[in-house]
């Protein structure tokens, strides 16, 4: 992830009457007029925004401001493609619980068991482990290091100084958010299973949901009302079409069809009990100040709200319980997922615009009550009140 410049207070010119009106109970975010959240957007440039909140493990409410395409003056709608950046790890870690509960990967079986060939063997693109042929720690990688980020990978090996894959500590002793711990899980799902992720996230996650305009590669059709990305300067990017399944983020999809899918994953739909847990348990305390850059060797911090990583999402001990949160980000998407135990509660933000970022804790707020989300982590210039 490349750095950029975020405003962190810039939330505390909302109105003091919206502000006042905040308490630790839920307000919905459709109590918030129109008019006010189209204001704030104009004040800080943000082209497009759009959210869902959900309730009880159903659905509540979805809602859409602003342009996909401001020089053309076209709208956002529910159901514009949306680029869904990191939120495809979660829907992708859904799928291998999916596989756990039917007995098909062992969640804590080491890499040497798991494929057919030693992994430095395989040297395909995008699949490429030589890099690796003289670090024996790989064997020691399971698939809950890879889903809770704790195999030793920088997020992607292309930020390396050399651009070369290597294992930084001893896998499963520390978090350290990585894409590429993503990818090689689902190679071992392709080669140690013979599974098709693309199809099977289809068939799995986004039939099961009905999410019918959401997909792992592109699909032409999405061409027709496909969202624009904006840079913090206001640069334009159109929007990319990934042809390659890629679990670490690829998904497309749209506001409509996330809120389905957070919402199925919120009642635990398609996974038996004990993986429904294990998905939001804290299973690895994350110590980091932010949560990037990914290897940053600053001191440890120790978050009062029990920061620790899930599978596939980040847990935490909110005021009212458990809690969890999945963000996706690149320098034109800002999205994010909040989500608390208690009432099955939620708040997912998609937006083609990295700027809403600035939005989304008070937007949270006003969604959901007062939480003990930390934004501080999520977002590096944040300053947490």
């Amino acid at each position: 992830m490349k750095t950029r410049k975020r405003i962190g207070a810039a939330l505390a010119c909302l109105p003091l009457a919206l502000l006042a009106a905040c308490s630790t109970q839920m307000r919905p975010a459709r109590t918030l007029a129109d008019n006010e959240i189209q204001r704030v957007m104009r004040r800080e440039g943000v082209q497009g925004l759009a959210f869902a909140t959900i309730a009880g493990g159903k659905v509540d409410k979805v809602r859409v401001f602003g342009q996909r395409n401001a020089a053309l003056g076209q709208p956002l709608a529910p159901d514009t493609i949306m680029y869904g950046a990191s939120l495809s790890k979660t829907a992708f870690a859904y799928l291998v619980l999916q596989l756990a509960d039917e007995g098909k990967i062992d969640l804590d079986a080491p890499l040497p068991r798991l494929l057919p060939r030693p992994l430095p063997f395989y040297r395909e693109r995008q699949f490429d482990y030589a890099d690796l042929a003289d670090e024996p720690r790989w064997k020691s990688i399971t698939p809950r290091m890879l889903l809770m980020h704790s195999a030793g990978f920088a997020n992607f090996r292309w930020l390396e100084p050399d651009e070369r894959l290597r294992i930084h500590f001893e896998p499963g002793t520390r978090y350290a958010y990585s894409g590429e711990g993503y990818l090689l899980l689902q190679m071992v799902l392709e080669a140690g299973l013979g599974l098709d992720v693309g199809y099977e996230m289809q068939r799995r996650v986004f039939d099961r949901f009905a999410m019918t305009r959401t997909s792992m590669r592109w699909r032409p059709e999405f061409s027709e009302n496909a969202a624009e990305g904006y840079a913090f300067d206001g640069v334009v990017h159109p929007h990319e079409r990934r042809y390659r399944v890629r679990a670490a983020g690829s998904m497309d999809t749209t506001i409509a069809d996330q809120a389905k899918l957070w919402a199925g994953i919120m009642r635990g739909e398609g996974l038996s009990p004990d993986s429904r847990a294990a998905l939001v348990k804290g299973w690895l305390p994350i110590t980091s100040k932010h949560q990037f850059p990914t290897l940053d060797g600053e001191a440890a911090v120790a978050w009062p709200q029990g920061l620790a990583a899930g599978l596939g999402v980040v847990s935490f001990r909110d005021r009212s319980g458990q809690a969890w949160f999945k963000g996706g980000h690149d320098e034109w998407t800002a999205n994010m997922a909040l989500c608390l135990e208690q009432g099955q509660r939620c708040v997912v933000f998609l937006s083609n615009d990295v700027r809403a970022e600035q939005l989304y804790p008070e937007l949270a707020r006003l969604a959901l009550g007062e939480t003990d989300m930390p934004w501080s982590w999520e977002y590096s210039d944040y300053s947490q009140p």
